[in-house]
């Protein structure tokens, strides 16, 4: 009995000490990597966990078909969903219902608009880790006012993901002025007679009320809402999405047969296109992508406005969700990210000049496109049994996927070498690719002063050149016996699209081999399905590249070729 109990004992000492120890290594490990870490490297290893969590829950879940895919193709789909890539290597309709929505969890966090949210929660507990700083060593902040304790393990809690700060309470010790950082409780009534000064020291008493200046004040406010803003945009737009989705294949018998024929969900369907489209992913759970469904228009024009809502057109339309609130609430926070969106630090705040030449720059490339490939392909093999209403809902489908969805309504293998080199061009053009006629030059001062490092990075296109060229060496013997399909411009139109994270492929096909083999058999697999293992592996590191691309985009700006 007694040992039992000093068994039962011991346990709960041992949970206690965990149960202290876990929040604050983990409050070390955030204040380490938001102060510490370059945010390329965490993004890079939150790609890089994200795909190899992904692998283990699809090798631990049982695929629909017996044969289960190689532990290499697990990871590559798993790369190209975390990456929004969605190159494929193996068949969708191989992946089970559960599957399935992993690979929507993938896709939705590896998103660009989410992990652009979470930025926006990093730079708010920087911003008040700064803030406690400046607190720190400035005794002319504090007071003689003491608040209750607060719970250590809580800590993180009110600075991650605490509700506005800034509501009133009934509290005698903070009112509706106060903003509660982490430990720290902040007053901005004094601001204007104090001036913080910078500091590393973060030893700031628990409770305290200290002053706090407008500017900080607004900033914090500024962040909060943005963050609450694009998450209630990523959740209104993929729910509006989902439901009308759900609704058009219920009403439709010809879209509901054919999920009905490959025992695909609706709800699952509706949910991983609408998830996979707004992250301009391309993923389809049909092995057809959505050739499939070319005939049905009312989808693809249900689905056509999510790949520029998540894409291209993000920011105009951040931009004017924030007008709009401004006019109604005419709060100061939405005044102030229009007016000085820059002070924010979030990349896809643009001002209302670049947002008017974004869109005419994304409608003018898309006008190219769609009249490139119509002149070209209105009468050939791709648009047969399609009446003109058809053709064009599909043409403009087609070519707004270029930039940078990568769904299919046609046959990418079928179509001319003009139009391949022109999606080419469209997929290696970033999404705010923008017409400006008037820029901000940077100064000669900042101009001159480079580290090595950055004398030393290449390119967007240096770097591709070099993949393309490692992939040819490791197909050399495909590219010799099976010129058909092993050819330069089907491998570049592949590493150009893993690099835009688009996923446009042309597909391998067994009737275009010289020497026909008897063995092989035509599957719904990407292109690079059919490559090497060393060949997979590199177009795993140009998913990675392609995704983490903001980061070099001013590379190889060392390099004078004149």
């Amino acid at each position: 009995m007694m040992k039992n109990f000093a068994y039962y004992f011991s346990q709960k000492q041992q949970h206690q000490r965990f149960c202290r120890f876990f929040p604050h290594s983990l409050g070390f490990l955030v204040r380490f990597l938001a102060f510490h870490v370059h945010p390329f490297f965490i993004q890079l290893c939150y790609f890089v966990i994200l795909s190899l969590l992904g692998y283990l829950g699809l090798k631990a879940s049982k695929p629909r078909t017996p044969l289960r895919p190689n532990d290499l193709d697990l990871f590559y789909t798993s790369v190209s969903a975390s990456t929004v890539s969605s190159m494929v290597a193996v068949e969708m309709e191989v992946f089970s219902n559960s599957q399935l929505i992993l690979l929507t969890l993938l896709m939705f966090v590896g998103g660009e608009v989410f992990t652009s949210m979470l930025d926006l929660v990093f730079a708010r507990y920087k911003f008040t880790r700064s803030v406690q700083n400046k607190v720190s060593t400035n005794h002319s902040y504090l007071t003689r006012t003491r608040l209750p304790p607060v719970d250590d393990t809580s800590g993180l809690d009110q600075i991650f993901f605490s509700s506005n700060p800034f509501l009133s309470t009934k509290k005698p010790s903070i009112n509706a002025n106060q903003i509660e950082l982490g430990l720290v409780s902040i007053h901005h009534s004094e601001s204007e007679n104090h001036k913080p000064s910078d500091s590393n020291n973060t030893n700031v008493p628990k409770g305290t009320v200290v002053s706090f200046n407008d500017s900080d004040r607004l900033k914090y406010n500024c962040l909060s809402y943005l963050t609450y803003l694009v998450l209630g945009y990523l959740v209104v737009v993929q729910f509006v999405g989902f439901s009308s989705v759900s609704l058009y294949i219920t009403l439709v018998p010809s879209a509901r047969q054919v999920l009905k024929n490959k025992g695909i969900k609706i709800a699952t369907f509706s949910l991983f296109t609408i998830v996979s489209t707004f992250a301009s992913c391309g993923f389809i759970p049909t092995n057809e992508n959505m050739m499939v469904f070319k005939k049905n228009s009312g989808l693809l024009l249900l689905v056509l406005p999510h790949i520029l809502l998540g894409n291209t057109l993000y920011p105009p339309c951040l931009r004017l969700v924030i007008m709009v609130l401004e006019r109604i609430t005419k709060r100061e926070e939405y005044s102030h990210l229009l007016k000085n969106f820059k002070d924010v630090g979030y990349d896809h705040m643009l001002s209302a000049l670049h947002c008017c030449l974004l869109v005419a720059t994304v409608l003018g490339f898309n006008l190219i496109q769609f009249v490139m490939l119509c002149s070209m392909e209105w009468n050939t093999k791709i648009m047969e049994g399609l009446n003109v209403y058809e053709k064009v809902v599909a043409s403009l489908f087609q070519v707004t996927n270029a930039r940078h969805a990568g769904e299919s309504v046609f046959d990418l293998s079928s179509i001319s070498s003009v139009i391949l080199v022109l999606f080419v061009v469209m997929m290696y053009l970033p999404p705010y690719t923008t017409f400006l006629p008037v820029r901000e030059h940077e100064n000669d001062a900042k101009r001159s002063e480079k580290s090595v490092l950055e004398c030393l990075v290449f390119s967007q296109l240096s770097y591709l050149v070099i993949f393309i060229i490692l992939i040819c060496i490791t197909e050399s013997k495909s590219l010799r016996e099976d010129p058909l399909n092993f050819n330069v411009l089907n491998i570049t139109l592949e590493v150009i699209s893993a690099y835009g994270n688009v996923g446009f492929s042309t597909g391998y096909s067994c009737a275009r081999q010289l020497k026909p083999d008897a063995t092989c058999k035509d599957s719904w697999v990407g292109f690079s399905g059919r490559w090497s293992s060393k060949g997979k592996f590199i177009l795993i590191l140009v998913m990675f590249f392609g995704r983490l691309k903001k980061f070099n985009m001013k590379g190889g700006k060392a390099w004078d070729l004149s």
